[in-house]
């Protein structure tokens, strides 16, 4: 595996993260990381949401770390470090989502030639929670399941589905697949344009700085609105999954009560149908329940860790 770069911002401690390149059985090239613990107990394998990065989970990898826990992540195709998948890099795109089951396959694969820590465990955010329930639909050798806000649909704040997918159809036909769809913020990061008191992601003005200077500092690893591409895309998985029965394994799936980038009703309607299903409602919440502030966090961030800990114990 090929070393690959890793950022950090001034005063950042040095990183304990190996990054690396893997390539997809299509050619695509992705950049994975491990963090490892030392002694670990078991490794969690984590799948990111749109417009992410590695370097965005590096205070998450410590946590779990210090845990006992391995942590292997990577950055999907047309986002981060990984190709981007068209010439106009800036919105964040894909033809259709089953591509994103082959960075799943590389992710797994270099798991297992790094020989990490068994039980393995998924922790997966927002977009990644789409990817990886289709993963689980697929085999994925994980022991336990933690969802973070994952997106089975989105909210589309009033607009009819069936009009969000025709209007995306139609947009793709003449040509615009490849830009960002209406009202999902152009091409620049939309942490360089919301104000932090109307942000949907977080109340924790630390991080949301955090998370701004990143967007400033490292440009190209960020990325804008979803293309219509992308957009009819998720639709069409979020809608194909719904009909899926739940996986055998049981799951621990957290919501915020401040949820507004992605469908609490299609969070909750799942949870609802998926027996062992534990649905963990978190209180002063927005979108990312692991960069929000220290009370919420902590709380998800417990049960995640419990959750993972009673998988392994006997």
């Amino acid at each position: 595996m090929r070393p690959a770069p890793f950022n950090t911002l001034p005063g950042d401690p040095l990183p304990t993260a190996r990054a690396f390149w893997l390539r997809a059985e299509d050619g695509v090239r992705l950049r994975a990381a491990h963090w490892p613990a030392g002694g670990a107990s078991g490794t969690v394998l984590l799948f990111p949401g749109r417009t992410e990065y590695l370097e965005k989970y590096a205070e998450v990898a410590a946590e779990l770390n210090a845990a006992g826990l391995d942590v292997l992540a990577l950055d999907w195709r047309g986002q981060g470090m990984s190709d981007r998948l068209q010439d106009n890099a800036r919105p964040g795109h894909i033809g259709d989502f089953a591509d994103y089951q082959r960075d799943v396959v590389e992710l797994v694969v270099a798991a297992q030639e790094l020989d990490l820590p068994r039980p393995w465990h998924l922790l997966a955010h927002s977009m990644g929670g789409t990817i990886g329930l289709a993963a689980l639909g697929a085999g994925l050798p994980v022991q336990s399941v933690v969802f973070s806000a994952p997106m089975w649909g989105i909210n589309l704040r009033r607009v009819p589905e069936a009009l969000a997918l025709a209007l995306a159809g139609t947009l793709s036909r003449l040509g615009r697949g490849g830009h960002p769809a209406p009202r999902t913020g152009g091409e620049d990061s939309f942490v360089l344009l919301d104000p932090f008191h109307d942000n949907l992601l977080t109340h924790d003005g630390r991080r949301w700085g955090r998370l701004v200077a990143e967007a400033a500092a490292w440009p190209d690893i960020s990325v804008g609105g979803a293309s219509n591409d992308w957009l009819r895309a998720a639709l069409l998985e979020c809608r194909r999954l719904a009909a899926l029965p739940p996986p055998a394994l049981p799951a621990l799936i957290a919501l915020g009560d401040c949820e507004r980038v992605v469908s609490a009703q299609a969070i909750r309607n799942r949870a609802a149908a998926w027996p062992g299903a534990r649905l963990l409602e978190l209180a002063d919440c927005r979108h990312e329940p692991m960069m929000e502030r220290d009370p919420v966090r902590s709380r998800f961030l417990d049960a995640a860790i419990a959750y993972f800990g009673a998988a392994t114990t006997p």
